[in-house]
């Protein structure tokens, strides 16, 4: 486990200023999903943001000028491109755990439970945010499902206030209006766009994410209400899973709730008009 903290500090009392903690699989994740976040936090004296990137960033794809990058150089590259970012957005902090991505896809890892037990009851956030259990990516699903387990394992009372789970790998779009956990991102644009921007392995690479993720939160805000102006510039769109974290009901039967919702709001507006 690497803390870095771009501004200075000692570690242990940095992370105990958390008020807002996200934790994703892969470097870039974070600003990806979490950018609401990081604008809340931005330049605020009583809010800090802290990340926590679970894999080594070993498998990306590379292309152009990082074709010939081995796996070991990639490690390296995406660590100092997550540094960067957590330097530019003004984090608390930045976690870095370094896993391979198979270690974290297996259910069993204990290692990984104990490292987010010990990281939340450090940070101690209102807020978690990390991926959602209808996310394509297996490594995000995986991820997800460490926090669940680490959060229950962990007494009530030192839980988060909020867990919300975020898009990155399909849109959480199709998510009923009334379900969705809606985050504007429309402040500091600037920052927005650097934040992702410095991972250059990837845009340069041949995923411009950075358009992407901009584009989508552009997106979200204007096709949030049909019948109304656009309240947000930009928003992320999550799924709050709090209710999920402090019962004992199962992730599968939690998340096809919200996929049978869609599926009658549907059928019903098709059989109005039938």
């Amino acid at each position: 486990m690497e803390i870095f903290v771009p501004h200075g500090g000692d570690s242990a009392h940095v992370l105990k200023q958390t008020t807002e903690l996200c934790i994703a699989a892969h470097q870039d994740d974070i600003e990806i999903m979490s950018y609401g976040a990081i604008a809340n936090c931005y330049g605020q004296p009583n809010q800090h943001f802290t990340g926590v990137v679970v894999t080594d960033g070993g498998g990306s794809p590379r292309s152009g000028v990082y074709a010939n990058y081995t796996d070991e150089d990639m490690k390296i590259i995406r660590a100092k491109e997550q540094k960067n970012a957590a330097t530019i957005g003004r984090y608390n902090a930045q976690i870095l755990l370094s896993h391979k991505s198979s270690e974290v896809k297996d259910p069993g890892n204990r290692k990984i439970v104990e490292e987010l037990k010990e990281i939340i009851v450090t940070c101690s956030p209102e807020i978690l945010y990390t991926h959602n259990l209808a996310d394509k990516h297996d490594t995000h699903v995986a991820v997800a499902m460490h926090v669940i387990r680490a959060l229950r394992e962990l007494p009530l009372e030192v839980r988060p206030k909020k867990i919300i789970s975020m898009e990155v790998w399909r849109s959480l779009d199709w998510l009923c209006d009334e379900d969705k956990f809606v985050q504007d991102t429309s402040a500091y644009p600037n920052i927005a766009s650097a934040v992702l921007g410095v991972f250059d392995s990837q845009v340069s690479g041949g995923k411009r994410y950075d358009l992407a993720a901009l584009g989508r939160r552009v997106a979200n805000a204007t096709f949030l209400a049909s019948h109304s102006i656009d309240e947000y510039e930009s928003a992320s769109v999550g799924l709050d899973i709090t209710n999920l974290v402090n019962s004992n009901k199962s992730p599968s039967d939690f998340i096809l709730e919200y996929i049978v919702s869609f599926k009658s709001e549907v059928l019903n507006r098709i059989a109005t008009f039938s």
